[in-house]
């Protein structure tokens, strides 16, 4: 039986999406028709130069930026190690490995612009990502709230290895992580641990977020078949019922939480990778590589053991 779920969907994410999809299709501009966005050709010292110098001085920011506005918050320790494998129903480790598979693309993206040949680009992107999870993991491992993760780490590599194995077997992705969020009703009941407003709760409200295997169809057909090489078939996964990390609390601060059940929830969707569309400007290309992070809204049939098969008109 199917049952149609009715969600609020991000409208900040939709309304961003949708705007750059206008303006990569229909704004043909001069500008977006120079060959700034072009990859080089061959390297090019001065991209190569800047895209050094611009992510050295980010590294720098990023990790004086966490240690001193987060970290410092909080009490600090030696280094210890912490096991958080049965935490929030292990979306955190699929979070992990979406960020890192999305750096080490993004980074390979970039190095490719400079010039820089497709196995080196691809390697310093893998790299890229590895260092910077790795370097969160150990600053969480010098604090006494949390600790370095195995299981993160894990994903990390992960990550980085579906990034890279494609590279390697197919010199091109096929099948990336996506992310898509919507507004849960959970955030309300603890939001100084799922998140007080969008922003926060975007990054800490697990019940919200679905992580994607999105696999690109025409890419594993033969050319003859002529199918549209946009279109994609989804595999999502996410978890609902959480206020609390490994369990739910019955009271936060006097007030009696409702008992909601904890499950997993199993999607399957289509969607889109739109910066493979023919016949747009290396401008779109550079603004659709959205699509290749965010997830396209779309009707969606899920499955979870609480509920059985579910029907989402649209979901994200």
């Amino acid at each position: 039986m199917f049952f149609v779920k009715r969600i609020v969907l991000f409208k900040p994410i939709v309304k961003t999406f949708l705007v750059i999809l206008f303006i990569s299709l229909f704004l043909q501009s001069s500008f977006a028709q120079t060959d700034f966005f072009q990859p080089s050709v061959k390297y090019n010292s001065s991209r190569g130069a800047g895209v050094i110098i611009s992510e050295s001085l980010l590294a720098t920011a990023v990790t004086f930026g966490l240690n001193y506005l987060w970290y410092k918050k909080f009490p600090h320790s030696r280094f210890h190690l912490f096991n958080d494998d049965n935490e929030w129903l292990n979306m955190d480790k699929v979070g992990h490995a979406t960020t890192a598979y999305n750096i080490a693309a993004i980074q390979s993206d970039i190095f490719r612009w400079a010039g820089v040949k497709p196995a080196p680009a691809s390697a310093i992107g893998t790299l890229t990502a590895l260092g910077f999870m790795t370097m969160i993991e150990i600053l969480d491992g010098h604090s006494a709230k949390w600790g370095f993760s195995p299981g993160d780490m894990l994903a990390n590599i992960s990550g980085c290895l579906l990034f890279q194995g494609q590279q390697w077997m197919w010199n091109q992705q096929r099948i990336s992580l996506k992310f898509s969020f919507h507004y849960s009703m959970f955030a309300k009941f603890y939001p100084q641990e799922l998140g007080s407003n969008w922003r926060e709760r975007i990054i800490k409200d697990y019940n919200g977020q679905t992580y994607w295997l999105s696999f690109n169809i025409a890419s594993f057909l033969p050319a003859k078949a002529n199918f549209p090489n946009w279109l994609n078939a989804s595999f999502g996964y996410g978890a609902e019922g959480m206020i609390g990390a490994v369990k739910n609390p019955t009271e936060i601060n006097g007030q009696k939480i409702p008992d909601f059940k904890r499950y997993r929830q199993f999607y399957f969707s289509f969607d889109t990778d739109l910066y493979r569309l023919d016949d747009v400007s290396y401008f779109g290309t550079t603004l659709l590589k959205i699509n290749h992070i965010f997830k396209t809204i779309s009707p969606t049939l899920e499955w979870n053991k609480e509920n059985g098969v579910r029907w989402h008109w649209l979901y994200y």
